[in-house]
């Protein structure tokens, strides 16, 4: 059984494109989320080993090949555990930024994210059914299951950018926020820096958020997930150079399954105490006030010790406890190991009828 919810797990991951290859999305600590203020000083902690340059990038369209000279591209991506929102650093050199029109000749970083690696097409233009009606095609399909991001580098006048579906209500607040730092004007050679944060959908519906399901995020987990840079570089021109994008296929615009493997990592041990006490609780019986406890502990840990807030202790790594009374009970765990020592009480979480 184990062999066969393996297989049945790794299936999906086989539908994205670049066998082999997986990018990480650096977990930021909850007293460390980046603010989007369009500074880079909150992804200092960020390792090198985060950074996706121009380098990871392939023009699938013209085959233009990238020119650090005239474009030059790194992205960092992050995560908080307890938020389902991915955070993005998008720093950027060109030497000819486009951005004075209206419509969509504007330099863009075109984001696309499938949070539950369903797969497949997720555009009207790509529908399945091949003569289905386009508005319904719209209304029911384009962008649900999967979301892209035309993200114009840099808005000016407009939106910061035009979500490619049928729920233009995930770009905003809270499911979304965007800033720039730039000091450069139309046609102008200069640095680029976007911050910003999405919130990738399972089901994200044209009516609103209230019909919608959030991709839960968790460490570990693999999401689907592709980018691309499209460079204006002729005031004059109506179509851009070429489309230098992370999975190597054009059709990673519109379909799902031709996206990358980008894992949700663990905090860097860096970033947090050598040993850090932690748990969680669930009743299992109230009736009986049949509690189990489950250690949570990070680092190496040797030994426990449960003060369950009635007088009664354990030594056990996951005890379970009976309380005699009910009541509101502060419940402490102990932790110690060979690089240290902790403690979490959690007051009044405990209640028993």
């Amino acid at each position: 059984m184990r062999r066969i919810s393996s297989l049945l797990f790794a299936l999906p991951l086989l539908a994205l494109e670049r066998p082999g290859v997986e990018f990480k999305v650096f977990q930021f600590p909850a007293n460390q989320i980046p603010r989007i203020d369009g500074r880079i000083d909150d992804w200092a902690a960020v390792p090198a080993s985060y950074s996706i340059g121009i380098e990871q990038l392939k023009d699938t369209v013209n085959n233009t090949p990238m020119d650090r000279k005239d474009l030059d591209v790194t992205v960092k991506v992050g995560w908080v555990k307890g938020l389902n929102r991915l955070y993005f650093l998008y720093e950027a050199s060109d030497n000819y930024w486009d951005f004075r029109h209206r419509d969509l000749h504007n330099d863009i970083f075109e984001v696309v994210v499938d949070g539950d690696l369903s797969g497949g097409p997720f555009i009207k233009q790509m529908h399945p059914v091949k003569d289905y009606n386009p508005a319904d095609a719209h209304f029911t399909f384009h962008g649900v299951h999967a979301q892209n991001y035309h993200i114009f580098t840099p808005a000016d006048g407009k939106d910061w950018a035009m979500v490619w579906g049928c729920q233009p209500w995930i770009k905003n607040l809270p499911y979304a926020n965007a800033a720039y730092n730039y000091n450069v004007k139309p046609g102008e050679s200069g640095r680029l820096i976007l911050e910003f944060y999405i919130t990738p959908f399972d089901y994200a519906a044209y009516e609103g958020p209230e019909r919608s399901v959030e991709s839960k995020l968790w460490e570990n987990k693999v999401i689907g997930m592709s980018w691309s840079v499209l460079d204006y570089d002729d005031e004059k021109g109506t179509k851009y150079r070429g489309f230098w994008n992370l999975s190597h296929k054009t059709s990673m615009y519109g379909n799902a399954s031709d996206l990358v493997a980008f894992r949700l990592m663990p905090i860097e041990s860096t970033s947090r105490k050598p040993v850090e006490a932690d748990w969680t609780f669930q009743i299992v019986d109230m009736n009986r006030r049949l509690v189990a406890f489950q250690d949570g502990a990070f680092g190496p840990v040797t030994s426990w010790r449960w003060e369950f807030g009635d007088g009664k202790t354990s030594a056990d790594r996951h005890p379970q406890h009976v309380y005699e009374k009910p009541g509101e009970y502060g419940v402490t765990l102990s932790v110690d190991g060979p690089k240290g020592k902790d403690r979490r009480t959690k007051v009044w979480d405990v209640v028993l009828r």
